[in-house]
């Protein structure tokens, strides 16, 4: 059996992520989906919870008819140096065979670690990017193209719509873009 990873910060999820985890899966029995800077939430880059992103996450799965048993989703926070990152990452998980990042910094922490890392595949990127999402969401224009129908609705949901807006204008007040 082989149990691959795929780490993420999924702010928000989309039909990118969605289009990797089936190609991914094509190759591995199980995918362990790790989402990444999980203590991060409320800012403009990471405006979502973990709770909220895995909450995003699972609803697109099941709708894709993704078997839950072929995956698990587990929240990790960023570590305080580089260099434990990845024994955070192995401390909590389950084992796994190979790794799936486009992420450079992921990329040669898990190569030095000594995992096999292999490049995710691309689904129109540049489309389907959380930053684009998030740029649609602040500009008010329709991004409910970009992902699944239950991760719009999350949003909404959680008027995470007048979150990103808000945070937006926190940051132009403070000098941060």
């Amino acid at each position: 059996m082989t149990r691959a990873l795929f780490v993420g910060r999924f702010q928000p999820f989309h039909y990118g992520h969605l289009y990797a985890i089936e190609k991914i899966l094509e190759e591995s029995d199980e995918l362990v989906l790790v989402v990444g800077s999980a203590q991060m939430s409320h800012e403009h880059d990471n405006p979502f919870t973990a709770g909220e992103r895995i909450e995003m996450i699972r609803a697109a799965l099941d709708a894709a008819e993704i078997p839950t048993e072929r995956y698990m989703i587990i929240p990790i926070p960023d570590a305080p140096a580089h260099r434990v990152w990845v024994s955070a990452v192995e401390s909590q998980t389950p084992r796994f065979d190979l790794v799936y990042s486009n992420q450079p910094l992921t990329r040669r922490l898990l190569i030095e670690a000594g995992y096999e890392v292999r490049h995710i595949p691309m689904f129109q990127r540049g489309k389907y990017e959380a930053t684009e999402i998030r740029r649609r969401i602040l500009e008010t224009e329709d991004w409910s193209d970009l992902v699944p129908p239950d991760v719009h609705r999350i949003v909404q949901d959680i008027d995470g719509e007048n979150r990103i807006r808000d945070l937006a204008k926190t940051d132009s007040n403070s000098g941060r873009h």
